[in-house]
């Protein structure tokens, strides 16, 4: 008997736990080297991120209709500008100047002598590094807002979600706040990113309501053209080359042997995730509905980076492609449930981001034994719920101020003549 439960446990680690991460080599260099390729790591994977957001606005600009993709252009490079200015303003402060075990650090502007980390790395590249994060937060809010959102007050909110909130959550864990102390892991961002942007975004989508002619009485849903399904597939293998930068710059040193092969690893398990949500959704909407839903193996792409996000490093390939199926397989339910609810998310951003991310930082103690169940759950929980609840408040103030919804008289002529004076696509007679 004992030796049967010896040869499971053998088989459970060589299935689900990478063996590199059971056994590490130590190894060091100099101290100027490892500043350099630290700081090469963080300055080259943030440019990769950087790269996210043309990623996100192609792929938003593909899914709406024709008339309002000037729009979201707008909005996409407007939340990446506004990102950079409210992190540098006092985001960076907020989540890194938090006491250890604490929960809000300071409203103060970033400078190059501001460095709550070490000296391991420049102070700037690890400023860069978490900005291009902060911003990919915000492009999650714009795609599930689409078509009915006016511009200013998602200006607005992105102030407040880049500047504020993301900053507060993520310094919970990553600025060594009481979530870290708790023993809360998110590896590169599952939750702190990826739930915390769905949950400000459904937060909108309740407050917000539908797409006129969304749902009708007659018909749970009336399906709305997409523009260019090709520009939404270019914008999913951006966000998956991105990604790359996402996961593996979150190792945060390639100063040593160690840090090298764990980078290796991680860039393994992120596309093995990512390819088994393609094909996961492919099979699930062909057996459900006869068709393969291109739409869905794009988002299943996403939903399985966003799932293997929270530990890419200790699950063996076989665990990452089970994480990042899994992660895809709840896309298709989440899209199903949030249509029964009616709640209108234009480019299934709230299934993939929140509740496929929500996944991946649960699944974590399955490959990682470092990890709690109990305290995976309470930090996922108390992430979303704080990201949720505050969003709605600042919702509901824009809404009950300057307005949040277009009118109906603008969504019929398109947000992209309503709300932006240029049309992405001219009628031609």
């Amino acid at each position: 008997m004992k030796k049967t439960g010896m040869l499971l446990l053998a088989t459970f680690s060589l299935l689900f736990v990478s063996p590199s991460f059971a056994a590490e080599v130590q190894s060091t260099v100099n101290p100027e080297t490892t500043f350099i390729f630290n700081t090469l790591l963080f300055l080259i994977c943030g440019f990769l991120v950087m790269f996210m957001a043309p990623g996100f606005a192609m792929l938003e600009c593909g899914l709406v209709t024709s008339k309002s993709v000037a729009s979201i252009a707008a909005k996409n490079i407007a939340l990446y500008s506004i990102a950079g200015l409210m992190f540098w303003l006092c985001g960076y402060n907020l989540a890194y100047g938090i006491p250890e075990g604490g929960y809000i650090g300071s409203f103060s502007p970033w400078s190059d002598g501001t460095d709550f980390a070490n000296d391991s790395y420049a102070a700037g590249s690890d400023w860069y590094f978490q900005m291009v994060f902060c911003a990919t937060t915000a492009s999650i809010v714009s795609g599930t807002l689409a078509e009915r959102i006016k511009i200013w007050p998602f200006f607005l909110f992105a102030a407040v979600l880049t500047g504020i909130l993301y900053p507060i959550q993520m310094g919970w864990q990553w600025g060594g706040g009481w979530l870290a102390a708790k023993g809360f892991s998110d590896f590169a961002g599952s939750t702190l990113v990826h739930a915390a942007g769905g949950a400000a975004a459904l937060a909108g989508a309740i407050l917000l309501g539908p797409r006129m002619g969304r749902f009708t009485k007659g018909a749970l849903t009336t399906p709305y053209a997409a523009s260019s399904i090709p520009l939404a597939t270019l914008g999913v293998f951006v966000l998956w080359f991105g990604w790359f930068g996402f996961n593996g710059g979150s190792q945060l040193a390639l100063g040593t042997f160690d840090d090298a092969k764990s980078i290796s690893t991680i860039f393994i398990n992120t596309n093995l995730a990512a390819c088994a949500g393609v094909m996961v959704n492919a099979v699930i909407t062909r057996v459900i509905g006869g068709k393969t839903d291109v739409v869905m193996m794009l988002n299943g792409a996403l939903g399985g980076l966003v799932a293997i996000t929270a530990e890419p490093l200790a699950p063996s390939p076989f665990a990452a492609i089970c994480i990042g199926g899994i992660g895809a397989a709840i896309v298709v339910i989440g899209s199903s449930v949030l249509e029964k609810l009616k709640i209108d998310d234009v480019v299934g951003a709230i299934p993939v981001h929140l509740f496929a991310g929500i996944w991946g930082t649960l699944a974590v103690p399955i490959t990682n034994a470092d990890t709690t169940f109990a305290t995976q759950f309470l930090g996922t929980f108390s992430v979303v719920a704080f990201m949720f609840v505050v969003s709605l408040g600042v919702w509901f103030i824009l809404k009950s101020t300057i307005g949040i919804r277009t009118s109906d008289e603008a969504q019929k002529k398109g947000t992209d003549v309503a709300e932006i004076g240029v049309v992405a696509y001219a009628i031609r007679d």
